[in-house]
């Protein structure tokens, strides 16, 4: 999916800026892909795959902690609970001093 999604990118980038229709044509796209993106629907599909796919990410890690156990390097574990510490307590800064936002 995220192949196909880059796919599809990169053909619209590269339709916008080899196509003869000129500024128009971008800001005819611009104005689509806007409306798309604020369309209730896609905004709450959006959000309950992101809810679903961290759901899946918790099982995944459960089972495969579970599975290895004590086998499980410390630096990975402690960085997981950071993330998970982090996550509980909505977007801070990252490890860099930048917004996640």
């Amino acid at each position: 999916m995220r192949y196909r999604l880059t796919f599809v990118a990169g053909a619209v980038l590269g339709y916008v800026l080899g196509t003869k229709a000129g500024r128009e044509r971008y800001e005819q796209m611009k104005r689509t892909a806007l409306q798309l993106a604020q369309n209730p629907a896609v905004r709450n599909t959006a959000e309950t795959a992101a809810q679903q796919s961290r759901e899946f990410a918790d099982k995944a890690y459960t089972v495969v902690s579970d599975k290895v156990g004590d086998r499980m390097p410390d630096s990975v574990a402690q960085r997981v609970h950071a993330l998970r510490e982090r996550a509980a307590h909505g977007p801070a800064e990252d490890d860099w001093g930048t917004s996640n936002t």
